[in-house]
């Protein structure tokens, strides 16, 4: 679905780096890119690198647990900037704690961020996508989607559960025109953070292997992919990882 002023993508959790790339690529292709972030003042800068680029893009502080502040966003994105074609939810809450020191408030802080903001995420896309026929949701996982690692209850709890509401969304919205997919990132991306964590664990992270880590930028190129395929074909799960990782 286009407006006039072109097509409208919302990137809910553009990060530093993986939200930011998916918001470059897509601005590159001639939409207009909605970002949100808890902390919105942090956005200026993408703003600014997507408009000095030619792209056109809007930020607005968003806390994706609130479903009021959601319902907001919606609405006034496609009041006043265009009907949505894409939602890509990336929002992360990625945390490690033996689970003997796993705090309620811990375990329920990392499944708000990383399941139920994505449950209010998807049904507002679905709420504005479904009437009109056409329009995709796409939601990041990870390598917790998958299998839940030691030290990762909170984190992996939250991401199966955000994969199976995927799966749900994609059986009943998929035969109504509306894309629903999930991509499983089963690698370390490339980050400031991911290399610390490397360094912390003794490995010297400005060394690796060229390729080893996977760019923010593959990662956007694959929700690239995914928009633009025929609904003849839809993909619902895609699975990425460098070469050199194991699985």
């Amino acid at each position: 679905m286009t407006g006039p002023s072109g097509p409208v993508c919302l990137v809910v959790g553009a990060g530093d780096y993986i939200g930011a790339a998916i918001a470059k690529r897509f601005a590159a292709g001639g939409y207009i890119v909605c970002l949100g972030r808890r902390n919105g003042d942090q956005l200026a800068p993408l703003v600014q690198e997507i408009e000095t680029s030619g792209g056109r893009a809007h930020a607005f502080a968003f806390d994706a647990r609130n479903e009021a502040r959601t319902l907001e966003v919606f609405a006034e994105i496609e009041r006043d900037i265009g009907p949505l074609a894409v939602v890509i939810f990336n929002v992360g809450g990625n945390v490690n704690f033996p689970i003997t020191e796993t705090t309620e408030r811990v375990f329920r802080k990392v499944w708000e961020m990383a399941c139920f903001a994505g449950f209010l995420t998807g049904r507002e896309a679905a709420k504005y996508m479904t009437p009109r026929g056409q329009g995709s949701i796409f939601f990041t996982g990870a390598t917790a989607s998958l299998r839940g690692g030691a030290g990762y209850a909170a984190f992996a709890s939250a991401k199966f559960g955000l994969r199976a509401l995927a799966q749900a969304m994609a059986r009943e919205l998929g035969p109504k025109g509306v894309h629903v997919a999930h991509l499983v990132i089963d690698a370390g991306v490339d980050t400031a953070w991911v290399r610390a964590r490397r360094r912390d664990k003794g490995e010297d992270a400005d060394t690796l292997q060229a390729d080893a880590l996977m760019r923010p930028d593959s990662v956007a190129e694959a929700y690239w992919m995914l928009h633009n395929q025929s609904r003849d074909a839809w993909t619902f799960e895609l699975d990425a990882r460098p070469f050199g990782e194991r699985w």
